[in-house]
């Protein structure tokens, strides 16, 4: 009895510290995440609605066995993807190890681009460096041989307020592949100028880690630059306790220059309309500066709402005043998402951004499944033109993407589709459209015999190309499309209709074996066989109530079919060449040691030519 009565006075007391402790909390100017929508894993897309006109883009494929059609490397680890926009051009950098995570030689290569569609290929911005033989680290057996250094970085941008764009890198060391190099114990970091001619200027040091010794550096001190204009330039850096707060992990555990010391990951940013500073780390930790990011009101705590595992999270102010964080939004690194936030502490919404998982062509130390790693333009490193929400990350640490998110950022549709492509304005004709757009296989607008169409190209193995067009929510929908394939013997294209979960209703594929199908349940029914270069009008007479839909193909009436799954409305369209994916789930082992069979190889392209798509809803 008087134990019970002891653990009933603990529970209680640990209860009411507990409910203190969120009061306290919830009473803090803080981050929140208010809204109800959560994301579900068993789908890559976590059943969320897409935010409208997102245009995702793999800039950079690794392959192996083919470098010279990806970085010139054959480097299969490419991951940390950071950000800017300067004079013109979208720059993007990201590391690059041979195989595995903190498995030398590595480097970090930059990409740029004018338009954020076409990009150049990886040129090599900071080099392999070697490391003296003989290196030793605190509690970590060995010593270095033949090493190189290994790369890593939580900035990768800075642009003065003189103009010039600097470029930041983080040369650490591991005695082993188990060995962290972002442990205050590595070289420093080095900083050169990206100039408007497309040049580099020579590498220097800006900070050396406490125990390296400097007189076995391969590059100067920033200070020895006779150039007045870039050593201002790094002083601005090194004066910035916003720009310190991410060099926390690299540096010394007691660098004067780091306003708050701990070991939080992965420091990202913005200010407030009051000019406070929000704080986001991995985990969705967050806190709040009112003095520019010297002290912080309260210790790094979980954005109450928000669900996030240990990938980062991105939060800036968007061109129309409003707030957004993109992450992944579960303790996976799928999907990824966007929230949306009146005056950036409270967040409302979550949309897609990201909803699918390429294959993993190749094993390695650490590489993680999903879109991960999400970084945006830093404040003050460029404001593109088109007002857009602009975000780079990684695909399974192996691919490079960038993905385009317009502002205002929007889920609904208020006015059906009625659109011929090649009538619409140049330019324009993928506004409300969510694009899927990869090196192999490619989503955009081309012109075929003097006509313009959505055209969708595939030639991998491993992936799709993907096209998808939200529309009012119905009940009662008739759906015209006109779609040109350009061969009847390989490829397919499967055409969706979905509900706001992203779950089919209707799957309708032009198969590889000449036929038009439509799947019903578990088995596949005829429609009829179609020819290459020939277009076909499909009109769907869809009426959910029933799980029924009339189809007609070139105004022959092929008859009626039931749903594949029932649903209670429908919101969308989607194009896709290739099956869905279902693979990782949730159950599959976090790190994959093996390499696809092929991975480096390509397929007999596929294309098909989306001509024009119009929905009305039937009174």
């Amino acid at each position: 009895m008087i134990l019970n009565r002891k653990l009933a006075i603990t529970f209680a007391l640990t209860l009411s510290l507990f409910v203190m402790g969120a009061l306290t909390l919830c009473a803090q100017d803080t981050v929140r995440y208010t809204g109800e929508t959560i994301s579900n894993i068993d789908y890559h897309h976590g059943n969320l609605r897409p935010a409208i006109g997102v245009h995702a883009t793999q800039v950079m494929r690794a392959n192996r066995a083919y470098p010279e059609l990806s970085d010139g490397f054959g480097w299969t680890y490419n991951h940390a993807s950071m950000m800017a926009y300067w004079n013109d051009t979208f720059y993007v950098s990201y590391i690059s190890d041979s195989v595995g995570e903190h498995i030398p030689p590595n480097h970090t290569l930059l990409l740029h681009s004018k338009d954020g569609e076409k990009w150049s290929k990886p040129e090599v911005l900071f080099p392999i460096y070697k490391v003296p033989d003989g290196i030793s680290k605190p509690g970590v057996e060995g010593v270095t041989k033949d090493a190189d250094a290994i790369m890593h970085q939580r900035v990768g941008f800075y642009v003065s307020k003189k103009g010039k764009l600097l470029a930041m890198g983080y040369y650490g060391i591991a005695i082993d592949e188990k060995d962290h190099p972002n442990d205050g114990l590595g070289i420093g970091r080095v900083v050169r100028e990206i100039k408007k001619d497309g040049s580099f200027g020579p590498i220097y040091f800006i900070r050396f880690n406490a125990s390296w010794d400097q007189k076995l550096s391969a590059f100067p001190f920033y200070k020895t630059s006779k150039d007045k204009a870039f050593v201002s330039a790094c002083d601005e850096i090194l004066a910035d306790p916003l720009m310190m707060m991410q060099w926390v992990e690299e540096a010394d555990r007691d660098d004067p220059l780091v306003p708050l010391k701990k070991q939080y990951k992965a420091f990202s940013y913005y200010h407030l309309d009051n000019g406070n500073v929000v704080g986001l780390w991995k985990h969705a930790l967050t806190s709040i500066s009112k003095d520019g990011g010297l002290n912080w009101e309260y210790t790094p705590t979980r954005a109450p709402g928000f669900i996030n595992g240990n990938a980062k999270i991105w939060g800036q102010k968007t061109s129309d005043g409003r707030f957004a964080t993109i992450y992944n939004p579960s303790e996976y690194r799928w999907p990824m998402a966007i929230s949306t936030s009146e005056d950036g502490l409270n967040y409302t919404d979550l949309l897609l951004v990201h909803g699918e998982i390429s294959p993993m062509r190749y094993g390695g130390n650490y590489k993680s499944y999903g879109p991960q790693y999400v970084r945006g333009i830093l404040e003050g490193n460029g404001a593109p033109k088109d007002q857009k929400m602009w975000v780079t990350y990684s695909m399974n640490k192996e691919d490079i993407w960038v993905t385009s998110i317009p502002v205002p950022i929007t889920h609904t549709m208020d006015v059906h589709p009625n659109e011929i492509f090649d009538k619409m304005d140049s330019g324009r004709e993928l506004k409300y459209w969510n694009t899927y757009n990869l090196v192999w296989a490619s989503t955009k607008i081309e012109e075929d015999q003097g006509e313009k169409s959505l055209t969708l190209r595939d030639k991998d193995p491993f992936d799709y190309a993907r096209a998808e067009r939200v529309f009012p929510q119905s009940k009662k929908l008739l759906v015209e499309m006109e779609i040109k394939p350009a061969q009847n013997g390989h490829g397919l294209l499967q055409i969706e209709l979905q509900d706001e979960r992203g779950l089919p209703a209707i799957r309708l594929i032009f198969d590889e074996d000449g036929n038009l199908k439509s799947k019903s349940g578990a088995r596949f029914r005829n429609i009829q066989s179609y020819e290459s270069g020939i277009a076909y009008k499909v009109e769907l007479d869809i009426d959910v109530a029933t799980r029924s839909y009339h189809i007609k193909v070139n105004g022959v009436d092929k008859g009626m079919r039931l749903f594949h799954a029932p649903v209670k409305t429908l919101e969308r369209v989607m194009f896709r060449t290739g099956e869905q994916k279902h693979f990782p789930t949730p159950d599959t082992p976090a790190d994959q040691e093996y390499d696809l069979e092929n991975a480096g190889e390509m397929v007999e392209e596929a294309v098909f030519r989306i001509k024009s798509l119009k929905t009305s809803e039937v009174k």
